[in-house]
C-alpha cells in the first residue's frame, strides 16, 4: 500500500533526489487517505462500538490525523521537512503494527458475519478501482 512509495521516496531523497521525492509523498498521502477511509468507515466504526476497542480505535484514528498532517506539510526539498518525513515513515511503520498485531487479529473473533459485511462493504467503498475490491495490490 503505502510502503512502496515511502520507500522509493526515502531512497529518491538518499540519492539526493527530492523531484521524484516528492511526487511519492503526494501519491503516499492520496493512497493513505483512502486507506484510512476504508478503516474508518469500515472496521474502526464497527469496532469502535465495544467499549474494550473504543480507546485504542481512537488512538489510531489520532495517528491518522497526525500523519496526514505531516505528510500534507512536508516538502521533500527542505532538509528539516526530510528528516519529519523520515520520522513519519518510522511512525506508519509503527501505526500499521499496531493494527497488524492488534486490532486486526481481534477483529477476527470479535465481530459477527454482519459486521464483517459492513467493514468490507465500507472498505470497497473507499477503493472502487482496487483489484478485487479490498484495496489489496
Amino acid at each position: 500500500m503505502a510502503d512502496q512509495p515511502a520507500g522509493d521516496a526515502l531512497r529518491a531523497l538518499g540519492r539526493g533526489d527530492p523531484g521524484p521525492a516528492t511526487a511519492l509523498v503526494a501519491r503516499m498521502g492520496r493512497d493513505l487517505l483512502a486507506h484510512w477511509r476504508g478503516e474508518e468507515e469500515g472496521l474502526f466504526a464497527v469496532m469502535g462500538g465495544d467499549p474494550e476497542y473504543a480507546g485504542h480505535i481512537g488512538s489510531l484514528v489520532r495517528e491518522h490525523r497526525e500523519l496526514a498532517a505531516v505528510l500534507g506539510r512536508v516538502d521533500p526539498g527542505r532538509a528539516e521537512d526530510v528528516v519529519q518525513l523520515r520520522e513519519a515513515v518510522d511512525e506508519l511503520h509503527r501505526h500499521i503494527a499496531k493494527e497488524e498485531d492488534g486490532l486486526f487479529p481481534a477483529s477476527l473473533t470479535a465481530l459477527s458475519g454482519e459486521e464483517w459485511d459492513r467493514s468490507v462493504a465500507a472498505w470497497r467503498a473507499a477503493h472502487p478501482d482496487a483489484p478485487g475490491g479490498l484495496g489489496l495490490p
